[in-house]
Formats: structure tokens, C-alpha cells, sequence
């Protein structure tokens, strides 16, 4: 009997005391299983029988759900996926850092072919994703969370005459496409037949830009952001508008922030209206200069953006009221942590990708902070991905 689902929205049963994930199984299913992977003290299995299904399971649209590793939750209802999600993150957020949230539902309006950004394996000419818990391949030739552009894009692949490696595909709101090849392969690429059939803006390999550029530019929130090949920037641009307006109720009138971890600056800039001054803050070049690039072009005058570890260089910056913080996975540093609570700034907005490490966070932030909002925006729906904002208020 499979009991609840986990963060990563698999099956949990038990077997003899020990914790056995399930793919592809949901809450209140009897299954017969088959364990393909035993740690020491969990299992992996996959189901080989359905004896009793759930109510809630529903026939996946896509055709590769079962074997691929993209999705985890097309067996469900949009909604009843989501709140799945949102019982995973009030289970987390209670079991790690003591706190009662009752996060608000931003619902994807886009809830298929949403992302702006999809990864490709090669592997021996052939193209697609991993299968589930393997390097083993399979080949798509459409993906229900790609955009258009991208699944276009798919059917002309075999144009790389890559044998193996990695193909990343962004695609803007113009339907332009930005590819970036990382490979050990000498190919010859098919540039004029991909041009014919794709809105081709740049190819970038190993690197190397071999045509166009290595941008292009993106338009959310009536704001124009210039998104390098390898810079990070949010993969549904439907959920980024939502998150703009969030941040825009948030932020006080004339508010000094600092945006840490800023990226391009995507976050920064779409505030900087009703703020004094916003200060943001990356360790990568490449972002920091499309950020201060995407500043001058939308005539943003009173945000600074600096290069350098944001956990270090946030010391040097006196005088604010507002932190916007939005870490990679595993979070913020301790010493990141330390410094923020030293700022005893009014008002912390915490964006997270990862529920566990937003506990851990908020298990310390709390000493000084209490939670105002808390909020899960459906940026990857379908998938087990979760993307949380919660706002802090000083004691």
C-alpha cells in the first residue's frame, strides 16, 4: 500500500521497516513492485502490477510519461498535483523549521508547453532525455512542457549531426531560438536548413559562437532583458509576470533593497519603479553585464549592480530596508545567513526552488523574523519542482 508521496512526488511504502520510493505510484494504490535500486537505508522500486488504483490517477497526455524522467506527476489532475505540492511543502517547512504556513496557490494559466528552456542528450546520433533513475536514453520528438518554438526545434535536431553530447534550447516571446552544444564531436551543423525552419538567432558550441549571437533578448512584464546562452533566467516567463506582481505588492514605496543572487537582474528591475534604490548582486560576469545592459535599456537609473560573491560583498552595502534573495538549490551559506541577520533589514522576500533548504533557512531566520506571506508558484507544473516565495517581517 503506498502511503503518501514524498518531496519528490514518488510513492512511499515500507517493506520490513525500510523506506521504499515508488515512481509512478500514488497515495492509497496497492501495487506489486520491483526494487531496481537498494541503498542502506532506502530502496528505489518501480510498479510491475496495479492491483488497486487511486481515484485521483488519470491517463497522462504524454505519451512518454511512464518511462521518461521530465515529469513526475502527469498520472494527476493539474490541480490535484498542485496540491500535493502544497501539502509537501507545509509538511517541510513544519517538519524542519517548526512553522504553521498556509502557502497561497499561483496556478500556471500556460500548464502545458510552458518552459523556455529545454536539455537534450545525444547519445550515438539519437536524440531526447533520460529515462527514469538511468542514463538510458529515449527519444521524444515532442515534450509537453516545451514551448512550441522548442518542439519545432526537436524535429530538426538531426541537422547538429552531433553522435553524442548536450543541446540546450532557449526560445523567447518572439519565437527566436538560442542553441548551445557542448560536445567532444567534430560535426558539421546544417546552419542554412536549420534557418529555413526555425527563427535561428544564435548557435553557440563549446563556447564558441559559430552563428548569430550568443543572446537574445526577452520581453516580460513590458520590461526587454537580455538573456545570454549560459546566463540563469527563470524557464516560464506566464509564472515570472505573476512573480513580478507579487514582488511589486511587496516592496514598500520608496524602499532601499538588495537583490542577492540577482541573475540578470530580472527581479530588481521590475520593482526599481517604486523603489529609492536597489543594489543587486551576482558572482557571475556574464549575468552581471546583461544585467547592467538590461538597466541601461529600460532606462532604469537607480539600480547598481555589482559583481562578487553576494554572501560577501552585501557587507559593504549600508542603509537598507529590503532583502530579495532567490539562492541556488542548496540555499544560503552560513555565512550568508549570518550577514543577512546582521542587516536586521525590515523585510526579507526569500524566492526558493527548494523547500528543504527554504526550511533550514527559515529555521534560523525565524529568531529575528516572522513569516507575512508565503506563497508556491507553479513554474514547473507537472513536475515535482516547486518554486516558493515567502515574505519575512522583522520582530
Amino acid at each position: 500500500m503506498i502511503e503518501k508521496l514524498d518531496y519528490n512526488l514518488r510513492g512511499v511504502t515500507h517493506i520490513d521497516g525500510k523506506v521504499i520510493f515508488v515512481d509512478n505510484a500514488l497515495p492509497g494504490e496497492e501495487v506489486r513492485i520491483n526494487i531496481i535500486k537498494e541503498e542502506k537505508n532506502y530502496s528505489i522500486a518501480e510498479v510491475t502490477e496495479y492491483i488497486n488504483k487511486s481515484p485521483k490517477r488519470i491517463k497522462s497526455k504524454c505519451p512518454y510519461f511512464d518511462k521518461c524522467g521530465g515529469c513526475t506527476i502527469r498520472n494527476l489532475s493539474y490541480n490535484d498535483g498542485l496540491n500535493y505540492k502544497k501539502e509537501n511543502v507545509i509538511e517541510i517547512i513544519k517538519r524542519n523549521a517548526g512553522l504553521d504556513i498556509n502557502p497561497n496557490l499561483i496556478k500556471n494559466d500556460q500548464k502545458d508547453l510552458y518552459r523556455n528552456k529545454v536539455e537534450f542528450k545525444c547519445v550515438n546520433g539519437k536524440y531526447g532525455f533520460y529515462v527514469r533513475n538511468s542514463h538510458n536514453l529515449i527519444e521524444i520528438d515532442r515534450c509537453l512542457n516545451a514551448e512550441e518554438p522548442i518542439n519545432k526545434m526537436i524535429m530538426h535536431l538531426e541537422d547538429l549531426n552531433l553522435e553524442n553530447g548536450k543541446i540546450t534550447i532557449k526560445c523567447n516571446n518572439n519565437e527566436e531560438i538560442l542553441l548551445n552544444i557542448e560536445t567532444d564531436d567534430m560535426c558539421k551543423i546544417n546552419i542554412d536548413h536549420l534557418r529555413e525552419r526555425v527563427k535561428l538567432v544564435g548557435i553557440v558550441y563549446n563556447g564558441n559562437i559559430i552563428y548569430g549571437n550568443d543572446y537574445f533578448m526577452e520581453n516580460i512584464d513590458n520590461k526587454l532583458y537580455k538573456e545570454s546562452y549560459n546566463s540563469f533566467f527563470q524557464v516560464n516567463r506566464y509564472i515570472n509576470n505573476k512573480l513580478f506582481s507579487i514582488l511589486k505588492e511587496t516592496v514598500d514605496e520608496g524602499s532601499i533593497v538588495m537583490d542577492l543572487c540577482c541573475g540578470v537582474g530580472t527581479l530588481g528591475l521590475s520593482i526599481a519603479d517604486k523603489c529609492k534604490k536597489v543594489y543587486g548582486i551576482e558572482i557571475v560576469e556574464n549575468a552581471i553585464k546583461d544585467a547592467k545592459f538590461n538597466a541601461k535599456i529600460n532606462n532604469v537609473n537607480n539600480v547598481e549592480f555589482l559583481l562578487g560573491d553576494a554572501f560577501s560583498l552585501m557587507e559593504t552595502i549600508k542603509d537598507i530596508d529590503t532583502i530579495i534573495i532567490d539562492p541556488p538549490r542548496n540555499g544560503i551559506s552560513k555565512k550568508g545567513i549570518k550577514n543577512i541577520l546582521k542587516k536586521e533589514v525590515d523585510k526579507i522576500i526569500y524566492i526558493s526552488c527548494n523547500p528543504i533548504t527554504l526550511a533550514r533557512d527559515l529555521n534560523i531566520l525565524k529568531e529575528k523574523y516572522d513569516i507575512e506571506k508565503s506563497y508556491i508558484l507553479d513554474m514547473f507544473s507537472y513536475t515535482h519542482h516547486i518554486e516558493s516565495l515567502v515574505v519575512l517581517e522583522r520582530k
